[in-house]
């Protein structure tokens, strides 16, 4: 127990808990606030889970590949929640159950997995599988931010140049002009008026404190089920990235299921994993008619295709699993549909970032071209301004 305890003590340390009461087992007992506030690093988690599916398939215990996972974490806070996750596996804890207090780490995707395997005894299987599907999550967030960097770079040149254009060249100008008592062209005035706001420190400060204040409601409203509704409909409906968005959760759809059926789980929980991890309000809503209608005795081909966002889903998909719950191959289909829709996915990406790059280009190209006319318009006329 005394190991036990500096754990927990550790992992308190390391997530900002307080104190434990005297006699309180804080290993049972987390600060649950304190625990979904730890975060990891997507390679971290990826080495995690690969290591520990390669250490439980050579023969290792659980504990003890936790254990020895948990010596060679670099991030000291994840190495507090790997040895706590071990204790608490020791104790008697499913490892699902000792999971589910690290929500900041481990999703509920990861833990309705993990929990599926240890009822179907293929952890080795499920967390292999696991390793792929973070593995695909993280390259995807890289392409994206990858194709993302080179606009985001001109971006910040562009507000460079208009600050050193705003700030610096233009109050030359205006001092010719206003010693001549001559009036600026009419552009360049509302440049002028643009740049005194930026510069007033008063009025600045209202402008960031509405944004942030419209920022936080717009936040909030984005977890009510109306907002939910309203912007997620958004994003599968806008031409170009809503297929993007589309064939995202599509992929990860059939990805677990593909998983959770080839490893023996009922297809109502697979649906119910799948539920919980499509991160969209409308395919939620979709899969929560496909449970009801399976538990009427509907297949799944047909409790889809009978629904009333059937549409999200390709007709040839539909065709395709009902293929499979006629052979009995419903994993197998799942699973080409995955690695298919993978590579859809991939040039929807790239579909996304052929628009956005010219997009970005064309709004930036107008807005630094109109403030480079409205400072060379006085250039042009300060001959005869100095003249007079």
């Amino acid at each position: 127990m005394r190991q036990a305890g500096s754990n927990a003590a550790a992992v308190s340390d390391a997530t900002g808990g307080g104190k434990p009461e005297p006699g309180e087992i804080v290993r049972h007992a987390p600060d649950i606030r304190a625990m979904e506030r730890v975060r990891v690093k997507s390679t971290d988690l990826i080495l995690f889970t690969t290591q520990l599916a390669v250490m439980l398939d050579s023969g290792v215990i659980l504990s003890d590949a936790l254990d020895a996972i948990g010596e060679q974490a670099a991030d000291p806070r994840f190495k507090a929640v790997i040895l706590d996750l071990s204790e608490r596996v020791k104790s008697g804890e499913m490892f699902s159950k000792a999971l589910a207090f690290y929500p900041g780490i481990f999703n509920r995707m990861f833990i309705s997995m993990v929990k599926a395997s240890e009822a179907s005894g293929k952890m080795v299987e499920m967390l292999t599988v696991l390793t792929g599907y973070l593995t695909f999550e993280a390259d995807t967030r890289k392409r994206v931010l990858g194709a993302l960097t080179y606009p985001l770079i001109m971006v910040l040149m562009a507000i460079a140049a208009t600050g050193t254009l705003m700030f610096f060249v233009l109050p030359r100008f205006m001092r010719i002009y206003e010693t001549r008592g001559a009036a600026l062209p009419k552009l360049t005035q509302v440049l002028v008026h643009f740049s005194r706001i930026l510069g007033n420190v008063e009025i600045m400060a209202m402008l960031v404190t509405t944004v942030i204040l419209l920022g936080f409601g717009l936040y909030l409203w984005s977890h009510t089920i109306s907002g939910r509704r309203i912007l997620d409909g958004v994003k599968i409906r806008t031409p170009v990235i809503g297929t993007m968005f589309v064939d995202m959760v599509v992929t990860r759809s059939m990805r677990i299921m593909a998983t959770m059926v080839n490893t023996g789980v009922r297809l109502l929980d697979a649906i119910h994993v799948i539920q919980g991890c499509v991160d969209n309000y409308d395919f939620e809503q979709l899969w929560a008619e496909v449970d009801g209608r399976i538990q009427d005795g509907y297949q799944l081909s047909e409790a889809i295709l009978i629904s009333e966002r059937a549409k999200l889903i390709s007709p040839s998909i539909i065709q395709m699993l009902r293929a499979g719950e006629k052979a009995g191959q419903l994993g197998a289909v799942c699973d080409k549909v995955s690695v298919f829709y993978e590579k859809k996915l991939a040039a929807s990406i790239q579909s996304v970032m052929t628009v956005i790059e010219p997009l970005m280009i064309t709004i930036l190209g107008i807005v630094i071209g109109t403030i480079a006319i409205a400072l060379l318009l006085p250039v042009f006329r300060v001959s005869s301004v100095i003249a007079h």
